[in-house]
């Protein structure tokens, strides 16, 4: 059966003073999760720091990683944000310094011979297969809704005064109806990419193409993304996790 490789990078960027990405790669390779956290000073962090537990915590505890049907998996995978959802939003009500902190998710979760793949807000998990690249996760932003309803060009999105308003997100109402997960067949040759959006906020689509295709080993790949995003001009925090099925 197919093996997954990976490698991982998270860094401040040119133009924060603190980083409210996290991630969470178990070394076992069964799951990862990036999170991206929002709010007044350390709220942030805070909400990003809980998700990266609290979600891998529970994915170990309830999942059987070598024969849990997909159905279940599924099921597990809401549990475990939900649960993390509802503890940032208590957080968030009992302590003034973390009042409205929220934070993105994005997680792969690999399952037998299958990869699980979902997230709340705009994180994301893209999939190159063959010289294919595709976004599998579905942003939980204003400007997609907007794209969804045919009242913007995607094109339009990439500049919207909105593309960064979240519409759903751990700690908020929205985040507790769970995760829109997709199931995908493991398959050698196949690359993944989770990232917050300080990715994509320097690099399109294209470039990250050709930076997963040409780099053949995981953590120099991740390296070589958040490097290029710093370049490309992200104002963001930037997280990336590269998994390759071999």
């Amino acid at each position: 059966m197919p093996q997954l490789k990976f490698g991982f990078q998270s860094v401040v960027g040119n133009f924060r003073e603190n980083n409210e990405d996290a991630y969470f790669v178990d070394p076992d390779g069964r799951f990862f999760v990036v999170a991206d956290g929002m709010g007044g000073q350390c709220a942030g962090e805070k909400a990003s720091e809980l998700a990266t537990e609290i979600v891998p915590k529970r994915l170990g505890q309830l999942i059987n990683f070598q024969s849990d049907a997909a159905d279940v998996v599924k099921k597990s995978i809401d549990r475990a944000v939900i649960e993390a959802n509802s503890e940032i939003l208590a957080l968030s009500e009992l302590d003034p310094n973390f009042h409205n902190m929220g934070t993105t998710i994005a997680l792969l979760v690999s399952v037998s011979d299958r990869l699980f793949i979902g997230g709340v807000g705009d994180s994301r998990v893209y999939l190159l297969r063959g010289s294919d690249l595709k976004q599998v996760t579905t942003d939980h932003s204003l400007t997609q809704a907007l794209v969804d309803a045919g009242t913007i060009t995607p094109e339009d999105a990439l500049t919207h005064r909105y593309r960064n308003v979240l519409y759903r997100y751990l700690g908020s109402k929205e985040g507790g109806t769970g995760v829109d997960t997709k199931e995908i067949e493991l398959k050698a040759g196949d690359r993944y990419v989770i990232c917050s959006d300080g990715v994509t906020d320097g690099l399109k689509n294209p470039e990250i193409r050709e930076l997963l295709s040409q780099i053949a080993e995981p953590q120099r790949a991740a390296e070589a993304i958040v490097q290029a995003a710093l370049d490309g001009g992200s104002r963001d925090n930037v997280t990336c996790v590269v998994v390759h099925v071999v």
